[in-house]
């Protein structure tokens, strides 16, 4: 009988991260400030120097810090598990494997980053986090990374969100942070875009100007973020590096790694320690899956963009939907950001990777057929990129393939379940991209040299 389950022991697990910087073969374009519009760093009030020099280090690996790696082992190194269920369902001959990052505490990859931010922070004499959260993945994860480092913890929940997932909420102020549902009236841009807009639904960017906003506000805050940023992708790298460990003890080398992309953080933590493979001239594949609600990579033009609503995050050149763009109220919300991380952005610029757009009820019809087989209930998040994988091994299943495809399953459903109960009784919904929505927010992108 084939292995059905690769672990790897405390032993084995990363004691570095990789930083995809030091491997580029083109390097990445210089963020701007939003007000020069010249080459600049990450807002010193906002961010601590240790992670503004992570953002910026052309070092190959940097060390985690013992107190992160005795973190980490409360949930790494995670499972590689074969889904031989799902393959036997589909009749492919294709070999399809998970990376299961949904055994963490808070459920999802985002605990890999939260714990180390918070690390950081601490370690600069922050008292408080400030941070938005679309779905409340992040949201969680940080709550739950402030509490292991005894500081307080703020989050300004997507509106649709927090309407959507109230247990998310929950798990947040369970773990000691304060929730606000945004946009709010706590701030001067919640403020305005509810003047515009009292039944705004939010949006990630409209969410992380009210976090810096309120981050700017006091001495003893900082701002996290939980996807985007060069130093959020390397903390996650713990995952691709078990990943390539566990398929040699598999015996396989991925054919294609397949992940969903709202920010990058979960796909760019799976596939960057393969792309100097990818370089060297490895055939695999490395497939981003986004919303067609909210496809910033396969519409959105590849710009110099604001990261937030308010234009108060830094410039950065990546695909782009246009910082005002709000997307429709999709169930998979951390998935609803306008833009995505420069790293992916450049490397499919570099045609290292490719991406592809779903709708939400093929999602879904993809996350029941993984549920039913792999007994694993999907966040709407990485389902998008299950409907991938199912289409790659019935592509298989045509033409005789046996090939590898790895699934990057970054965290459960478990607070996902209203959106399930609406798949399931006929009452979710496909929605159109609002093209309109898309000219309107283009127009409005920062003009820079």
């Amino acid at each position: 009988m084939e292995k059905v389950k690769f672990m790897l022991t405390d032993k084995e697990m990363p004691t570095s991260w990789y930083n995809v910087q030091a491997d580029l073969p083109k390097p990445l374009p210089p963020i701007l400030h939003p007000g020069t519009k010249e080459p600049t760093i990450l807002p010193p009030f906002l961010f601590p120097s240790s992670l503004n020099e992570q953002e910026f280090s052309k070092e190959r690996y940097i060390e985690i810090p013992e107190e992160i790696q005795e973190i980490y082992k409360t949930w790494r190194p995670t499972p590689l598990v074969r889904a031989l269920r799902l393959e036997k369902a589909l009749g492919t001959p294709a070999r399809i494997f998970y990376k299961n990052e949904g055994v963490s505490p808070a459920g999802s990859h985002k605990l890999n980053t939260a714990v180390a931010q918070a690390y950081y922070n601490k370690k600069a004499g922050i008292k408080r986090l400030v941070t938005e959260t679309g779905a409340g993945q992040w949201g969680s994860a940080l709550s739950l990374g402030c509490q292991l480092m005894g500081l307080e913890c703020k989050v300004y929940m997507v509106k649709v969100s927090y309407q959507q997932k109230p247990y998310r909420r929950i798990m947040m102020e369970t773990w000691g942070a304060q929730v606000t549902p945004s946009p709010s009236t706590e701030t001067q841009i919640g403020k305005k875009i509810l003047e515009q807009d009292p039944n705004s639904p939010g949006s990630l960017g409209i969410a992380i100007s009210e976090a810096v906003e309120v981050a700017a506000g006091r001495e003893d805050s900082s701002y996290a973020l939980g996807s985007v940023l060069n130093h959020v992708l390397m903390h996650q790298t713990v995952i691709g590096q078990e990943l390539k460990k566990q398929m040699e003890m598999a015996g396989h080398y991925p054919d294609m790694i397949v992940g969903c992309v709202g920010g990058g953080s979960n796909f760019g933590g799976a596939i960057l320690p393969f792309i100097p493979d990818k370089i060297k001239g490895k055939k695999i594949r490395l497939i981003a899956v986004e919303p067609e609600a909210c496809p910033s990579i396969t519409k959105g033009p590849y710009a110099y963009d604001y990261g937030d609503v308010a234009g108060m995050a830094p410039i950065a050149k990546m695909h782009t939907l246009g910082h005002g763009f709000i997307p429709p109220g999709i169930h998979a919300g951390g998935l609803r950001y306008h833009g995505m991380s420069p790293i992916v952005s450049h490397l499919e610029r570099l045609g290292l990777i490719e991406a592809k757009a779903v709708a939400q009820l093929a999602t879904f019809e993809a996350a029941i057929k993984f549920a039913r087989t792999e007994g694993i209930i999907p966040a709407p998040e990485p389902s998008h990129a299950i409907k991938v994988v199912i289409d790659e091994a019935l592509a298989c299943k045509k033409s005789g393939e046996a090939k590898t495809i790895v699934l990057a399953l970054s965290g459960h459903g478990h607070f996902d379940l209203g959106a399930y109960e609406e798949y399931l009784a006929g009452r979710l919904k496909d929605f159109e991209f609002p093209q309109e929505c898309l000219d309107k927010a283009l127009a409005e992108l920062p003009k820079v040299p």
